[in-house]
């Protein structure tokens, strides 16, 4: 059974007003999970957040308290409200957003989860990985799924879960386990144990769902042994998830938008055509590029997978993710004392001319697309008696775009678009630094998203849609603005050099074990 708020630690004292109604949003990531108000206009009114603390009891290894996620999430939910004076008899619908392929498998009976959130981040299951490449299945589970076998995704994670928790391979089998993303995760507390489900966008990143017949593969899960029994309903982004429980908002506005965090993106950015696309810098980079109908198998590290599931219709879409972007700002002031806030990295970056042949790759768990090595590790290179502070951050800076720039290329030569530019959000499109040099390598503009929330925002309209709140698209993109375009002014010369020297780095990382 889900935990009440006694339960949380946490007591309802809402009190009921009354006034428009608004959409609430709910963002649940990686690093925080904040809870957003929005109005008619696409306007955020309100906003509260939390920290979410990072456990790493192992190399590599990366983990997350679902019961700090879920008792954090309702608490900004509450914050908002008291902060806003806008509480639930004006809230006409929530949407929710979430990090994806984060794993949680529960007790059915006592909705104690078995073991900790094991994160997307995490590689401890890469042995899984390999073996499934091994026994023969890689083709497979890329016809099937759009994804190539790799930790990232939940399905090994599960496995791992039932492989080293005592007795959860017994209890799996009895029926007794409950697996969700954290989408699944939320929904299911907040409706009181009423919905146990996820939507199409999450269930494309289990590599265990079937995109091209909409269906949990039995095949897949046969060869994971993961009990069916396991997995939530699957239902569009778009539509009821249940309402939320009255212990929780007095009156129980209905979940009516769920999307991953990145597909919530795309959404919220208005790329509801094929060729939009964009890219997120947050604690990793995502981009995704919409393909309509379509699912365009990748041959150059890409994934397919589910973009849109709404209004009865599945929209592809290719993807590169890169696991760390914002994590190493966050890496360079948390563990190396480099900087005081990522907020200074700008200035930083500008204090010195060019990269002095200093090159960081990011690999602290591996690469991500468009290269998919887990045994990959993080590395500085180029570093002088020169070089100093201020060489690392930009740096470090200069590795967000370097990646960005190798999955684009890979998306263009998969999809055959030229991409005439770029939409970008996330905490570091905020860095004028990063965007002018991101700009400056790909020869495109890049077009920076009016609001920082749009994944937030995603799922408001998702959420919105459904209940009427906005009629249609069209609708939709009367909200979305930009803050500032970014025109390429870069030296060809210079940014080919640059990039045979990141390239050249990488190769290193990837040699290093």
């Amino acid at each position: 059974m889900p935990f009440s708020l006694k339960d949380l630690g946490l007591v309802d004292t809402i009190s009921v007003s009354t006034g428009n109604n608004y959409i609430m949003a709910l963002d649940s990531g990686t690093t925080s999970v904040r809870a957003v108000i929005v109005d008619e206009y696409g306007c955020i009114v309100a906003q509260a957040s939390k920290p979410l603390k990072t456990i790493c009891p192992h190399p590599g290894w990366v983990e997350q308290d679902p019961m700090e996620i879920l008792a954090s999430q309702i608490a900004v939910m509450m914050e908002v409200q008291f902060k806003s004076g806008i509480h639930s008899d004006s809230i006409a619908a929530i949407g929710i957003s979430n990090q994806r392929e984060t794993t949680v498998v529960w007790d059915r009976d006592s909705g104690q989860p078995i073991y900790n959130a094991i994160v997307w981040q995490c590689r401890r299951t890469a042995p899984l990985a390999e073996q499934l490449i091994v026994d023969g299945y890689e083709e497979e589970i890329r016809a099937k799924t759009g994804l190539t076998p790799d930790p990232y995704f939940a399905g090994t994670k599960i496995r791992w879960i039932l492989d080293n928790v005592s007795g959860a391979h017994e209890a799996a089998e009895a029926g007794e386990l409950m697996f969700g993303t954290i989408d699944t995760w939320l929904i299911y507390n907040l409706t009181g144990g009423v919905t146990y489900a996820t939507d199409y966008t999450n269930a494309s990143r289990t590599m265990l769902f079937n995109i091209n017949t909409l269906e949990w593969d039995e095949d897949l899960l046969g060869h994971l042994d993961i009990p069916r029994s396991m997995m939530p309903e699957v239902r569009w982004s778009s539509g009821d998830f249940g309402r939320v429980s009255s212990e929780i908002m007095t009156h129980m506005p209905p979940i009516m938008g769920v999307a991953g965090d990145q597909q919530a993106s795309l959404f919220g950015h208005g790329c509801f055509e094929p060729g939009a696309a964009k890219n997120t810098y947050g604690t990793g980079c995502f981009m995704l590029m919409n393909t309509g109908e379509t699912i365009v198998e990748s041959a150059h590290g890409l994934v397919s997978t589910i973009g849109i599931a709404e209004g009865g219709k599945i929209s592809y879409a290719l993807e590169g993710s890169i696991f760390h972007a914002g994590s190493t700002i966050q890496w360079l002031r948390d563990k190396m004392g480099i900087i005081a806030s990522a907020g200074e990295t700008a200035a930083i970056c500008r204090s010195v001319e060019g990269n002095s042949g200093c090159y960081f790759v990011p690999a602290f768990s591996g690469l991500g697309a468009p290269w998919w090595d887990p045994n990959a590790r993080a590395m500085i290179c180029g570093l002088t008696t020169a070089s100093d502070r201020a060489t690392i951050v930009r740096a470090a800076c200069e590795s967000m775009a370097y990646q960005s720039y190798d999955v684009l290329r890979s998306m263009e030569a998969d999809s055959g678009i030229k991409l005439p530019s770029l939409c970008v959000d996330g905490g570091a499109s905020r860095n004028e630094f990063i965007m002018q040099f991101q700009a400056d390598l790909l020869g495109i503009p890049i077009v920076q998203a009016e609001s920082l929330e749009t994944t937030a925002l995603g799922a408001a309209y998702l959420a919105g849609l459904a209940v009427g709140y906005w009629e249609d698209h069209e609708d939709l993109l009367q909200n979305v603005g930009e803050a500032k375009t970014f025109a390429p002014a870069g030296d060809t010369a210079q940014v080919n050099f640059n990039l045979a020297g990141w390239h050249d780095a990488v190769a290193r990382a990837r040699t290093t074990q």
